[in-house]
């Protein structure tokens, strides 16, 4: 429950900073262009709002809404989420947006997108001069990678030391390792001490890598007791710190990972068990522990969740991580490269949401939750939240009707026609977007459920 809470306030926290934000973009372009504004929300105030003020001589009312599904920011004379049709009936005043050339109302329309990424790219600065750039180099990996049986048809093999493709070399083992790989033509490796090639076909599928279990890659492991957790099936066999697992049910371990996996097809059997003594005999495993230079065969019974209780030791306690210092003025262009690098493989690994696989991969805000880590942690927590800005941003920009993008894209029809849509067409169109969103909102939140349930 702890862990839950953590991660909800960091959530919350971070998406009421983004929104408030967000919608302050808007609200400095419309008041400097001298729009007047009627509301500015975070979150959704439907039917009643949790606190709410208008200071003195102030046309606007801020407040906090209940359902937090973003904010806005009411803007005179301007269709939008509100619908109030009503103003729109009214003769045209002065301050209304709709009164302004279109080049100002194409900036107020914009405003919360720049700012979130103008955002995003200041955090990450920030966050090279703070913390700076800590990270273990994959080529230091001397024990090598772990592959699925993909990557083996492809020539990898298990203990193979990465070094980069022929595009680049690798730096650390992290979701750009995979894209790397999945673009390349030739991956270096070096196996056995000795440097060699591997030839790929380039256009390898990177949500297919990502997704299958085993993945296609991971740090190879050993499979050597680093702590053991009191109370537990490993504590309750005499499990020490330094033993070394070697099979399990008669199969070979050479790897923690290999360790892993052999427990993922337990829990095949699991799933499948009828009677609590089916159950039993799933979580029922044999081992053989290397101790003291002596070989030990037990029988264990895993927790229900398939569990024995120890830990092995971290990458960064195996290898000595490299940490990249930066300066404050060069934080600046190293984060700007970083966030601009952030946004490029976010909008490409877009085009997987147009595929069966990638829908099943939308996530919702259960999904967004989890990625913030279970204790808090500052440094994670404004990655998290710059990475947030960035795809606010993007989505914000996509020309979907009731987002910012769609607006853009109507005031450039406007500006290359000379033509403004009707209000009639403005507000159907609105209905559509809303729509559109409220239906991926749906999906996304279904998929989180359908992940918590096991059946996705």
């Amino acid at each position: 429950m702890e862990v839950f809470l953590i991660r909800v306030l960091q959530f919350m926290l971070a998406i009421s900073l983004l929104v408030l934000l967000h919608e302050g973009g808007h609200f400095f372009f419309a008041k400097l262009f001298g729009v007047r504004v009627d509301k500015f929300y975070i979150f959704f105030d439907w039917k009643f709002s949790l606190f709410k003020f208008k200071p003195k001589n102030s046309d606007t009312e801020y407040g906090i809404g209940w359902l937090p599904l973003g904010g806005y920011c009411k803007i005179a004379g301007m269709i939008d989420e509100s619908f109030d049709t009503e103003q729109m009936k009214q003769p045209v005043q002065e301050y209304e947006f709709r009164a302004k050339p279109t080049w100002q109302r194409l900036l107020i329309m914009i405003g919360g997108v720049l700012v979130n990424f103008l955002l995003a790219l200041f955090i990450y600065s920030m966050i090279l001069f703070y913390w700076g750039d800590t990270y273990i180099p994959v080529k230091d990996m001397t024990l090598g990678m772990k592959f699925n049986q993909e990557a083996k048809s492809y020539g990898f093999k298990d203990g193979d030391i990465l070094i980069g493709t022929d595009a680049k070399p690798f730096k650390d083992f992290s979701a750009d390792l995979y894209r790397d790989i999945s673009e390349a033509h030739r991956v270096d490796i070096v196996r056995d001490g000795k440097p060699m090639s591997i030839a790929l076909p380039g256009d390898l599928n990177l949500l297919g890598m990502l997704k299958a279990n085993p993945s296609f890659v991971r740090p190879l492991l050993p499979a050597v007791v680093d702590s053991v957790l009191p109370g537990t099936p490993a504590a309750q066999i005499g499990m020490k710190k330094g033993d070394r697992i070697l099979a399990i049910n008669n199969t070979p371990i050479d790897s923690y990972n290999e360790f892993i996996d052999q427990l993922g097809r337990r829990e095949d059997l699991l799933l499948t068990a009828k009677t609590q003594a089916d159950s039993l005999k799933a979580r029922t495993v044999t081992l053989v522990i290397e101790h003291a230079e002596q070989r030990d065969t037990c029988n264990v019974t895993l927790t229900p969740e398939l569990k024995l209780g120890f830990v092995v030791q971290s990458l960064s306690g195996i290898y000595k991580p490299k940490t990249v210092e930066y300066g404050f003025l060069e934080s600046i262009p190293a984060g700007i490269k970083y966030g601009w690098h952030v946004l490029a493989s976010y909008v490409d690994d877009m085009k997987y949401v147009f595929s069966a696989e990638g829908a099943k991969s939308l996530g919702g805000f259960g999904a967004i939750g989890s990625l913030f880590p279970p204790m808090w942690d500052w440094y994670m927590f404004w990655k998290m939240t710059a990475f947030l800005s960035i795809i606010l941003a993007f989505m914000n920009i996509l020309p979907i009707p009731a987002l910012d993008g769609g607006h853009v894209l109507f005031l450039l029809y406007e500006m290359i026609t000379r033509r403004k849509p009707s209000e009639e067409f403005m507000i159907r169109a609105e209905y559509v977007g809303f729509g559109i969103l409220i239906l991926l909102m749906v999906v996304a939140n279904l998929n989180d459920i359908l992940r918590w349930l096991g059946y996705l």
